[in-house]
């Protein structure tokens, strides 16, 4: 990567109040120009403001609007709680790209809350020259950035917000002509992967620079995950149309926001969902998986019509969704912990959906509208919980939308920051300079932010072998503390499970500690053990058997779901037993995600061994694979 795409600047430093004074000196990058049809000009942040209506006891505040930012299409905090932002002014060039080598040019920038309290923000410019900038994630001693076709990682050890050096080319062949479908939205994973996500309308072919053909991965509609220390690179599952929000629950569930055809889905790893158009690479799937949520946000018919009016608006607003945020912060009531929220385009609105358990998996519920707007110019992006528990929300502020091709008005954007009644100002923190003692007491933060955070910062010392000798022992005595309280409640699985990331991050998650907890009482315990014990895809016959007998015997569907998963991870020959196993559960034959989660990972082996297929055949008890069987052993 060459220096000439990605360049710093510090030349825009300024410190702007509540009103926003006109006269800052953010503008739009060299070249770029609003080309919105004229007259068309938008609600002045103050006004847009007071439109804002939210449920009782919440306020939104203007935590920052043009000039101090513009175009936001993404965002995230780094561990001294400022929020970076992309300003991405390549789109929609970026999606008519056609061959275009020198696109806008985009910026990332860092707002910080000097004094907590959203009236006094200060803006850096970390990047003024960015190439294709979609996605923005502080952590590893520098900033990793989507900037197609690469992710990169620029360094900045000190963390003084200039680059030490060129970026580093952590992947490439990301397309640059799948228009709103690009790769986007970088985030942490309980995991200690990094996670992203892809659009439907072109596939990438996805590598480190100079890897061999076979090592690259090619895919489109997906969740895809990257490991910042072992640099592999794969899947996690594929499908729907254009993925645009990313979290996870307390249980370490991840869900992912989508557009058309379903808005809300369960992330299951070794996943093939329905797609709004093309087909699979294996067409031997048969049938596909469907969304989580069990309606739509808008009236169905054509969706391409469905771009807000009386019949969609009752419903949500319309059929595009961005961004999803499952509220786990300490600032809103208790009843909206574990809510899920997405940003609808059509609608101008913020919803949020209700998750739950159901089956092998879950489903959502419809809760209804977050924030109205009541502006047809706003368009959240991006809505994430900051270090206070407030939520900031990222607003495009436009009146066109992906499909629409009159041009954009550039000058305009905002973040909102909603809190219930006014939290505790949270100033002066650097969390990379606490100790790892009090990163480990971080991990049972009530404020998900917090525990993510700390995950990480444990995770970079464990690589760079700087943990503390202690740090490792002080996480498996307070995890198997937790283990130890007989009739312990289930709401203290959540903070056992934080524990056991922090120990897999930090490299002190043995397999003699993932194994003793396949048998928890709890589902998610188990679940997770099944995964990371997958993870490097070797599993000893020893720990093969003891997944056969789970299958056979766990009373929980959940848990078979994750052994259906961890069937893909297994060398095609060793998986007949425990694929035997699970088909024997004739109470899964009417489960919406087991019976196909199954065939896929025994599919494979039925094409190699028709002998062993057959037999399996007979003891199969869900019908839906049976046909599946039948059909594969007559395919040509």
């Amino acid at each position: 990567m060459q220096l000439r795409f990605l360049t710093h600047a510090l030349r825009s430093f300024c410190v702007l109040p509540f009103a926003f004074c006109l006269a800052a000196s953010a503008q739009l990058p060299p070249g770029v120009s609003d080309s919105q049809k004229a007259g068309d000009l938008p609600t002045s942040p103050a006004d847009s403001l007071k439109k804002i209506t939210l449920p009782p006891g919440f306020r939104a505040q203007l935590f920052a609007a043009e000039p101090q930012v513009m175009q936001p299409i993404a965002m995230e905090f780094d561990d001294r709680g400022r929020l970076w932002v992309v300003e991405n002014f390549s789109y929609p060039a970026l999606k008519k790209n056609n061959g275009v080598t020198n696109p806008a040019p985009d910026r990332i920038v860092i707002l910080t809350d000097r004094d907590g309290t959203g009236r006094s923000v200060e803006r850096k410019v970390f990047l003024d020259a960015g190439r294709n900038v979609t996605s923005v994630l502080p952590g590893f001693g520098g900033v990793w950035v989507l900037s197609l076709p690469d992710l990169l990682f620029i360094p900045d050890a000190n963390g003084d917000d200039v680059p030490d050096g060129p970026p580093v080319v952590a992947l490439t062949g990301w397309n640059i002509q799948a228009g709103h479908n690009f790769v986007n939205g970088l985030a942490w994973g309980p995991d200690g992967w990094l996670w992203g996500r892809h659009g439907i309308t072109t596939k990438s072919t996805v590598g480190r620079p100079g890897a061999p053909t076979n090592e690259l991965v090619t895919l489109d509609c997906s969740i895809w995950r990257y490991h910042p220390v072992t640099k592999k690179f794969e899947t996690v599952a594929r499908g729907t149309t254009n993925p645009w929000g990313l979290d996870w629950d307390e249980n370490g569930q991840a869900f992912f926001s989508n557009n058309v055809i379903g808005h809300f889905w369960h992330v299951i790893p070794g996943g093939f969902y329905k797609r709004m158009f093309g087909t699979h690479e294996n067409p031997h799937l048969y049938e596909l998986m469907d969304s989580a949520s069990d309606h739509l946000h808008w009236a169905g018919a054509k969706w391409s019509e469905a771009r807000g009016g009386p019949a969609h608006d009752a419903l949500g607003g319309g059929h595009s969704h961005c961004g999803l945020m499952i509220y786990q912060g300490d600032n809103f009531p208790a009843e909206w912990r574990g809510r899920a929220f997405m940003g609808n385009i059509h609608g101008n609105r913020v919803l949020y959906d209700v998750p739950a358990r159901a089956g092998s998996g879950y489903t959502a519920k419809h809760g209804g509208a977050f924030l109205m707007a009541n502006d047809p110019w706003f368009r959240s992006t991006v809505q994430i919980t900051g270090p206070d528990g407030g939520v900031f929300i990222a607003d495009w502020s436009d009146l066109g939308e992906c499909h629409d091709s009159d041009g954009s008005y550039r000058s305009s954007g905002r973040i909102y920051k909603v809190t219930h009644g006014t939290p505790k100002p949270v100033v002066g923190m650097n969390l990379a300079k606490l100790s790892d003692a009090e990163l480990i007491k971080l991990l049972g933060h009530t404020n998900e932010w917090h525990r993510r955070h700390a995950q990480r910062l444990l995770q970079e010392r464990a690589a760079a072998g700087q943990l503390d000798q202690a740090t490792i022992p002080s996480l498996r005595l307070a995890y198997y503390g937790y283990r130890q309280v007989i009739g312990a409640p289930e709401t203290l699985v959540p903070k056992q499970l934080r524990l056991l990331w922090g120990l897999h991050v930090a490299g002190g998650a043995d397999e003699t500690l993932l194994t003793g907890q396949l048998t928890h009482k709890s589902e998610h315990m188990r679940w997770w053990a099944i995964r990371l014990l997958t993870e490097d895809k070797k599993v000893s016959p020893a720990l093969l058997a003891k997944f056969v007998t789970m299958a056979r015997e766990d009373k929980s569907a959940f848990v078979r779901l994750g052994l259906a998963s961890a069937l893909q991870r297994l060398p095609v020959n060793d998986r007949w037993e425990l694929a035997t196993a699970l088909l024997a559960h004739a109470e899964d034959a009417a489960d919406k995600d087991l019976p196909l989660l199954t065939w896929y990972g025994i599919e494979p082996a039925v094409a190699a061994d028709q002998t062993k297929a057959a037999l399996l055949l007979a003891k199969c008890q869900q019908p839906q694979v049976r046909t599946f069987i039948t059909r594969r052993l007559t395919a040509k």
